[in-house]
This record gives C-alpha cells, structure tokens and sequence, in this order.
C-alpha cells in the first residue's frame, strides 16, 4: 500500500516537473440576483381548462428545464463578448376553484432572457482534433475556433407571487405564437401550448445565477507525482445483517436536537433557542 502525501504550500522540493495540461480557463465571470415581475405563465390546453374556472393560485415550486446561451463580439470593445441567455422555467401551481374542494395542480411554462457582458480575451486560430472510432479509419471532428465558451449556473428560481390576470397585464415574452418553444421544452408538458382563453397567470420569479467565460488554453503546472490510489478495494461479500449492525441508531431522526451554536449576531439562550441580541 503506497504512503499517503501530504505537500505544504511553500513546500517546492516535492515538484517534480513542470507539465503542459489542456484546460479551460475562466477569463471572467459575474453573478447576479434577479427579481423578474409579471411574467406571464404559458399553459397547455388541458392545464387552460383548469384556470377558466379558478378564482386563485398558490405557487409550489419552479424548475429549469433549460437555458440556450449565444455568445457574440461587441463590436469596437476588443475581447468583450455578449451573452445572452433564454430560461426555460417550469412552474407548478394550486389553482382553487372552490373554497371547499382541494386545489388541482397545474403546470406552465415561463420563458426570460438575461444579457451581460464579460472579457473573454480573443484569438484567430482554427482548431482541427480527429476522432477515433472503432474498427474504422479515425474521423476529423468539424472545425472550431476560439471563440471563448459561456458557462451558466444556476438555481431553481423562487416563486415570490402568483397571481391570475389578464393576458395584457403581464409581459407576453412569446407573444402571440408560441410555436417558438423548442420541442424538447413541450414533451415535458402534457397537452399543447397556444392561446385557448382570457384568463392567464403572472408570476413573479427571483432567480440566482453564476455566468462564466471560458477559453480552452494550454498552461503549465507543477507535478507532484502520479495519482496512486491509497484506498484499498473492498470485494469481500459480508452478511446483511451484520453490516446493518454496525450501523449507528439514528438518534437525531427520532429526536431532533436542540439548536446549541448560533451566529455572533445572536445572544445563546441556555433553554436552548436563539434570540436577537439587543
């Protein structure tokens, strides 16, 4: 079994060599925190039939589906790149249609853009990799060049309000048509999307996001040495039973504990809860 290798950071009489890796390396990036209102929410035609005879609606929860992302030069800002992201957000609502019978549970579509601009250096070359394929002649993968490649993170946004309106009262990102919803985003919603009533649902969304140039570059690092596993593998096959017996009684899931840390803007109360400090 090998040793296990602990380095110090100012430590450099373990460096090896210097080595050349391909990786992508991020030139900037932003985050942002978005209140999006009166958007409005795209229902199918059995999810339509739903709302007509609602009279209100309570959020539950939002989903990505997902996000397409275009990056394009700024004209006259050398380096800078736009990019200009479109959400995909499933919704799902209680609509009430009577106070004494249960909600039924209807679903949308919500779509928003978002634009920033970020540094993402720039380049004139053109990349050419080939492609192995089995008991073939080896392919050449397609052209690319250097443009630098957007990266998102994201959340699943927050419904912070739901309510029922009219279709001018909210923002008709679609319009009219909403032939323009990719395929992949309509097979995850039952029905057919279009305009079937008067009624409509405007949410609003707070969303977080984490957006990221990158750019495929060669650098070089120190090494170390080779990644030797220093784990041993366990194949053996043990009795259910027993290995259920080393497993410790979940104390916490029957009795939840008392809260004993708390922040320093908090004053620790020894009955066991947190109160402000004053």
């Amino acid at each position: 079994m090998a040793d296990k290798k602990s380095f110090s950071g100012n430590d450099l009489s373990h460096i090896k060599e210097a080595i050349c890796v391909d990786t992508n390396r991020v030139y900037d990036s932003c985050a942002d925190k978005d209140c999006l209102t009166d958007l409005r929410v795209y229902l199918t035609d059995c999810n339509q039939h739903i709302l007509e005879s609602a009279t209100t609606v309570r959020p539950r929860c939002a989903q990505i589906l997902n996000c397409i992302i275009e990056v394009e030069k700024v004209p006259f800002n050398k380096g800078c790149y736009s990019v200009d992201l479109t959400f995909f957000v499933k919704v799902t609502l209680d609509a009430f249609t009577c106070p004494t019978s249960p909600p039924s549970t209807i679903e949308g579509l919500v779509t928003f853009g978002k634009k920033c601009i970020l540094y993402g250096s720039d380049g004139n070359v053109k990349i050419f990799t080939s492609n192995y394929v089995c008991n073939g002649s080896d392919e050449q993968n397609p052209v690319s060049n250097t443009n630098p490649k957007a990266k998102v993170q994201c959340v699943d946004p927050i419904i912070l309000d739901a309510q029922i309106c009219r279709v001018c009262d909210c923002c008709n990102t679609l319009g009219d048509c909403c032939d323009s919803v990719p395929r992949n985003i309509c097979c995850c919603f039952d029905g057919s999307f279009g305009n079937y009533g008067e009624k409509t649902i405007k949410v609003t969304l707070g969303v977080f996001t984490i957006i990221q140039l990158e750019r495929d570059v060669q650098m070089l690092i120190p090494a170390y040495d080779f990644c030797v596993p220093t784990k041993e593998c366990c194949c053996e096959t043990e009795d259910p039973c027993e290995t259920f017996r080393r497993i410790n009684f979940p104390i916490d899931e029957f009795f939840p504990p008392n809260a004993k840390d708390c922040d320093s803007t908090y004053n620790y109360n020894p009955g066991g809860s947190c109160g402000c400090s004053k």
